[in-house]
């Protein structure tokens, strides 16, 4: 399995990013997928989560804001910002769960990640 994050970057507040996770060895249609982010001298936080089915699943303070997508014919992940803050920087990572319909934002439902792609918001 393998996961390459791409698409963050710099841009100010109220401002959109998305980014993009290529997947190889993932199974679409059957896989939970998820977006975290982290920042220095934190813990790892979930933002959101899509199953097989594409059934979603959002961190409260992103809800309305992101927005996550797969599309099963380019094997790719998505996630779509919109009206970015502050606090949205972070570097933020793909993660999939092999065999799993759940939708969870814990790290250790996660058995694959991407090396991270990192976002930063101006005020």
């Amino acid at each position: 399995v393998r996961l390459v994050e791409s698409g963050g970057g710099s841009v100010q507040s109220g401002g959109s990013l998305r980014l993009s996770c290529a997947t190889s060895g993932v199974t679409h249609s059957r896989d939970s997928m998820a977006w975290f982010r982290q920042t220095p001298g934190k813990e790892r936080e979930g933002v959101a989560t899509i199953n097989g089915h594409g059934t979603t699943y959002y961190l409260y303070s992103v809800k309305g804001r992101f927005t996550i997508s797969r599309d099963n014919a380019k094997n790719t992940l998505y996630l779509q910002m919109n009206n970015l803050i502050s606090e949205d920087s972070a570097m933020y990572y793909c993660a999939a769960a092999i065999g799993s319909w759940y939708l969870e934002l814990k790290q250790s439902h996660y058995d694959y990640w991407g090396q991270g792609t990192q976002v930063t918001v101006s005020s």
